[in-house]
């Protein structure tokens, strides 16, 4: 595990209610423990290696998490996007059983935009997960990282602060506890008659909208246009969809034009994905500074913030290697 520094930014987004100044602005509280920037690599040097990208929403993991993701698969990753809520919220007009149905078909193209393999989703209610049995959903998440023997997962930050969805922080929390008990021989024995066995996931990314500890900045530069795509094919919901194209609609009405936005409607959805959503209006849409502001300070173009935690080294075996002698005849 990598020494971490303590970050904190706004949670204030939309029509959430909004904490005072003092959370406004992104602080790194302590900077002199170790940031690690991950940056691209050439090759697929994870091939073999299976990713678990967790969501309680359709576009959660394409608002924080798409660039690191895309990166991951192309660097050999076989992932997977598992969905704990049915989005079933109403809206733009539609009855509760159509909002939940588009979700799922924008659910479906996220994944694909991704990379991802294969979608599960859970299906339970939305914003009403602090009403359900966590033990149930543990459950659930340990039968599938034993069964798809999952080596990474990306998701909200179980020690994220200031997080007012439930549904963010009862996923984070049931992830982590069926990450550590999907390890042990303990927990669900009946498991193992049919074939599955104990795994661990050995890597972390976890992300949060509140006050975080932060240790790693992954470099998104050569997928961010893959988040981008994420982000653009959620047209139920989020901040993104086809709002560039609302957006231009509504200036031309009125006589205007933005130039960022260019001439067509699919150019200005991912251009106000890319340059508003992503960064100019990013603390305010999603509740996080600008990608562009993250990567700055460690020369990227484009890059992610998470709470990482990999592999322990064992002081054990190192020391054994050090220090053990042939045995006397």
């Amino acid at each position: 595990m990598e020494r971490r520094s303590f970050i904190g930014k706004s949670v204030a987004m939309g029509l959430l209610p909004s904490f005072p100044k003092s959370f406004e602005h992104s602080q790194i509280i302590n900077n002199t423990d170790k940031i690690t920037v991950e940056k691209h690599v050439s090759g697929q040097p994870h091939k073999g290696k299976v990713l678990a990208a967790i969501q309680p929403h359709n576009d959660d993991i394409a608002l924080f998490a798409g660039g690191t993701v895309a990166k991951l698969i192309k660097e050999g990753y076989t992932g997977y996007l598992i969905r704990t809520s049915n989005d079933d919220h109403a809206g733009r007009g539609a009855t509760v059983g159509e909002v939940i149905h588009n979700n799922e078909k924008d659910n479906e193209r996220v994944a694909k935009a991704l990379g991802l393999s294969k979608v599960y989703d859970l299906g339970y209610r939305n914003h009403r997960m602090d009403n359900i049995s966590i033990q149930e959903l543990r459950g659930r998440l340990i039968f599938l990282f034993r069964l798809l023997k999952v080596d990474t997962i990306i998701t909200y930050d179980p020690w994220g602060h200031y997080e007012e969805n439930p549904d963010h922080y009862i996923t984070a929390m049931a992830v982590e506890s069926a990450r550590w008990m999907s390890a042990g021989r303990l927990d669900y024995p009946e498991h193992f008659e049919t074939g599955l066995k104990p795994h661990a996931a050995a890597e972390r990314y976890y992300f949060a909208r509140g006050p975080q500890l932060v240790n790693r900045i992954v470099e998104t530069t050569q997928s961010i246009d893959k988040k981008v795509h994420a982000n653009a094919v959620i047209t139920t919901q989020g901040p993104g969809g086809e709002a560039g194209a609302r957006l231009k609609k509504s200036l031309s009405e009125k006589g205007k034009r933005l130039p960022i936005l260019g001439d067509d409607d699919k150019t200005a959805n991912a251009n106000y994905i890319k340059h508003f959503v992503l960064d100019i209006d990013s603390q305010r849409m999603r509740g996080v500074p600008s990608d562009k502001e993250i990567g700055k300070p460690y020369g990227l173009e484009w890059a992610e913030r998470f709470h990482y935690i990999g592999p322990e080294p064992s002081k054990l075996s190192t020391y054994i290697e050090e220090h053990a002698v042939d045995k006397k005849p």
